[in-house]
C-alpha cells in the first residue's frame, strides 16, 4: 500500500467512526468554540478527517493545512497537548500559526494507537478567547482520544480478522473438519466480541451526547477488553493459520531432545506441580523440528494445567513402531510405510467420552467445573501439526482417572524432493 493509499484509508477509519460526529459536536457546545476537527498528522501532512465548522473556517474532510503553519506540527514532536485560553496573554502571543488562521483560542490533543504509534490530533479553534485550561474540559479530550483509539483499534481488528479468517479458510479447503470448525468461528466465537464492541459503542454515544463522562470512561474500559480478546483471538487464528506444511523444514529430529527441551520450557509448572515426567525412548523421524516442539509443548502443558489437585501429576510418554497395515484408519497408502506411535499417559482428571472429539476443535471449551479458564486452542494445534506431518491424533479418557493420547506418525516421509530417509533408531 502506498503513502497516499495509507492516508486516505487512515481519513477514511475516522470518518467510518459512528461516535465521530457527537464528539465534535460536544466540543463546540461544551467549549463554546466555533470549529473541531480530528487531523491525521504525519511528518510532511496535515489532513482534516471529519470537522464541525460553524464559525465558516472553509476547510471540509480531506482538506489540507502547510504543516509547518500548525502547531500539531510541534505537537507530533513532543507528543504533548497544547490549552490556549486566549492567544494575547499567552506565550504564543508572537506565533506564527495563530497570525495565520486568526484564532484566539485553542485546543489540541495528541491522538496515539494502541500501539504507541503517533494518528494524529483532536483539536478545536475559535475567533474569541474560551476557558479552556480546566479540569473537565481536559478530561473531555483524554477520554475523547482514546475513544478515538479504541475505534481504530477495533477497525484495524476488524480489517486483520478479515484477512485471518481469509487466509484460514484457504488453507482449510482440504478438510471438511476444519471446514467446519471455520465456519462455526465465524457465526459464533468471533462474533460474540464483536457484538459486544458494537454494543458498548453505541452506549458510549448515549453517555458522550448525554455528557455522562464517568459512564463513558466505564464503558470505553468495556470496549477495551472487548477488543483486547477479540484481538487474542485473530492472534490465535493467525497463528494457527500459520501451521503450514512446508516441505523443506522437515529433517531428522530426534524425539527425546525435543521431548528434553520442551521439559525444560516447563521446569518452572513442573516444578511447581511437583509432577513426575517419565519418559521413554523415543525415535528420531523426519519432521518439523518447531512444530514438533510446539505439539509436545501443547500435550505436556494440558496434561499439568487438567491434572487433579489432590494427587501428583504423572505424565508417561514412550513409543513403538507399528506397521502400516496394522494401523486401524490407514493415513497413507502402501504397507511399505513404517510409522510410530506415540503415546503421552497421565493421571488428570479425565474428559467425558462425549467430548473427547470436541477437544481438538478450535476455541473448544469443555464443560466441567476443575477444568480451569483457557484459551481453547492447544489441542487443534496439536491435531493441525500432526496432520501437517500425514498422522493422526486420538484421544482415550474415563473421567478421574487420566486421558491417553496416541500420535501416529510416519517415520520417514518421501515428498517429491526425495528427502534423506533414514532407518528409526530407540
Amino acid at each position: 500500500m502506498s503513502t497516499e493509499e495509507k492516508l486516505a484509508s487512515d481519513i477514511e477509519k475516522v470518518r467510518q467512526i459512528p461516535i465521530v460526529p457527537t464528539i465534535l459536536d460536544v466540543i463546540c457546545k461544551t467549549t463554546g468554540m466555533g470549529f473541531a476537527a480530528i487531523a491525521r498528522v504525519t511528518q510532511d501532512r496535515w489532513i482534516a478527517c471529519s470537522v464541525q465548522d460553524e464559525i465558516n473556517f472553509g476547510l471540509k474532510p480531506g482538506g489540507e493545512l502547510e504543516i509547518e503553519t500548525t502547531i500539531c506540527n510541534e505537537i507530533r514532536d513532543s507528543q504533548r497537548a497544547v490549552v490556549i485560553d486566549d492567544v494575547a496573554n499567552s506565550e504564543y502571543v508572537s506565533h506564527h500559526t495563530p497570525r495565520i488562521y486568526g484564532f484566539q483560542s485553542y485546543i489540541s490533543f495528541p491522538i496515539f494507537l494502541k500501539s504507541g504509534e503517533f494518528f494524529g490530533t483532536l483539536c478545536a479553534i475559535d475567533p474569541r478567547p474560551a476557558k479552556l485550561n480546566d479540569a473537565k474540559i481536559i478530561g473531555m479530550f483524554n477520554l475523547f482520544t482514546d475513544l478515538i483509539a479504541f475505534h481504530l483499534q477495533s477497525m484495524d481488528l476488524l480489517s486483520q480478522s478479515n484477512f485471518a479468517v481469509q487466509e484460514l479458510s484457504r488453507q482449510l479447503t482440504d478438510s471438511a473438519d476444519e471446514n467446519r470448525q471455520y465456519k462455526y468461528i465465524s457465526d459464533h466465537n468471533l462474533q460474540e466480541p464483536l457484538r459486544k464492541i458494537r454494543l458498548f459503542g453505541d452506549m458510549l454515544i448515549a453517555a458522550t451526547e448525554a455528557e455522562n463522562l464517568q459512564k463513558a470512561k466505564e464503558l470505553a474500559i468495556k470496549v477495551s477488553s472487548s477488543a483486547q480478546r477479540f484481538s487474542m483471538m485473530i492472534k490465535d487464528l493467525s497463528e494457527f493459520s500459520e501451521l503450514n506444511y512446508r516441505e523443506a523444514t522437515f529433517e531428522v529430529i530426534n524425539l527425546n531432545k525435543i521431548v528434553t527441551d520442551v521439559s525444560v520450557q516447563l521446569n518452572k509448572e513442573l516444578r511447581a506441580r511437583n509432577a513426575v515426567l517419565n519418559i521413554g525412548p523415543l525415535p528420531s523421524i523426519l519432521a518439523m523440528p518447531l512444530q514438533i516442539e510446539q505439539l509436545f509443548y501443547h500435550l505436556i502443558s494440558n496434561a499439568l494445567k487438567f491434572s487433579r489437585r489432590d494427587q501428583i501429576p504423572v505424565i508417561e510418554i514412550f513409543a513403538k513402531e507399528v506397521e502400516g497395515h496394522l494401523i486401524e484408519h490407514p493415513i497413507s497408502r502402501g504397507n511399505e510405510v513404517k510409522y510410530v506411535e506415540i503415546r503421552m499417559e497421565d493421571n488428570g482428571i479425565g474428559i467425558e467420552k462425549s467430548q473427547l472429539e470436541k477437544i481438538f476443535d478450535i476455541f473448544s471449551h469443555l464443560p466441567h467445573d476443575q477444568i480451569p479458564e483457557g484459551k481453547g486452542i492447544g489441542l487443534s494445534y496439536c491435531r493441525r501439526i500432526i496432520r501437517n506431518h500425514g498422522g493422526i491424533i486420538k484421544a482415550q479418557s474415563e473421567l478421574n482417572k487420566g486421558t491417553s493420547f496416541s500420535i501416529i506418525l510416519p517415520i520417514h516421509r518421501k515428498p517429491a524432493t526425495e528427502l534423506v530417509s533414514k532407518k528409526s533408531t530407540f
